[in-house]
């Protein structure tokens, strides 16, 4: 078992570009104790997590696909424990609701939960008294956008949304996008007013239409990693708002963040901002 006082940490995904650089942080972290490691790739079955991630000593954590022991071993540590999802859209539900139903308190920041999806987990969660965080985005500086984003519309009528990523990711619109525009559809107004008739002449050359009128465009290319744009429009004048990730350990310190906080909860939270 963990050491005691410890938290012991699950990564799910352990062999993905972010599962590497959770195990990472998970094992610089004083605080922390990776425990699992769970992938599903054939090729990376048994191989120690440690060296899988790039680091210089093994942790003598074999990556295993078999997620139900791995959260049953979890459950029996002294201390509560923690599995990090970083997966696929899926099978990101039902980790989640297993998890939950073994007590270990997810950390997911696999994005394509459908709201219903979300709605059910949280239901879940209430009952199972267990804390649960969805991040659809673990970079402080994207909070510190939408919170931008929040401020700007007082002033602009008009938004669209940018956001551009790997042609590696499932899912379009990102998690990230959808709750920017969700943000600010909670503002009380609607956006985007028309002034003409549009007719697209290749249907989805709008973009995806969200909350309240913003629309969503969706860019995938490798060489990107995560990006997103806010755009405001009035009469002379455009307003910005950019974020970009040149290197996937700027999420880590809100990972990490996470992994604590989920402690304390007793339901599920949705968002970075609401634990910041």
């Amino acid at each position: 078992m963990a050491n005691q006082g410890l938290i012991p940490v699950v990564v799910n995904g352990a062999a993905g570009k972010m599962g590497r650089e959770v195990i990472k942080a998970v094992a610089e972290a004083p605080d922390m104790n990776l425990v699992g490691a769970i992938d599903t790739s054939p090729e990376h079955q048994n191989k120690d997590a440690g060296e899988l991630a790039g680091l210089s000593e093994p942790l003598e954590v074999p990556i295993t696909n078999q997620m139900e022991p791995m959260l049953a071993f979890a459950a029996q540590e002294r201390e509560p424990g923690v599995v990090v999802d970083f997966t696929h859209p899926d099978s990101v539900y039902d980790n989640i609701r297993s998890a939950i139903a073994y007590g270990v308190r997810p950390v997911v920041g696999t994005t394509g939960l459908s709201p219903e999806q979300i709605q059910d987990l949280a239901d879940f969660a209430d009952k199972a008294s267990t804390g649960c965080l969805i991040i659809p985005n673990f970079s402080i500086g994207m909070v510190l956008l939408q919170q931008a984003a929040i401020a700007a519309s007082q002033y602009f009528d008009h938004v669209e949304i940018i956001e551009l990523h790997h042609n590696q990711k499932a899912d379009a619109p990102s998690g990230t996008a959808i709750k920017t525009a969700q943000m600010l559809g909670e503002l009380g107004k609607t956006y985007n007013q028309a002034i003409v008739n549009e007719t697209e002449k290749i249907p989805g050359a709008r973009g995806s239409q969200a909350d309240e009128g913003i629309r969503i465009h969706s860019i995938r290319l490798p060489g990107l990693i995560a990006h997103q744009e806010v755009i405001f429009g009035s009469p002379g004048e455009i307003y910005t708002l950019r974020h970009d990730t040149s290197d996937r350990t700027c999420y880590m310190p809100g990972v990490l963040l996470a992994i604590r906080k989920v402690l304390q909860l007793k339901s599920l939270v949705y968002g970075l901002e609401k634990i910041i």
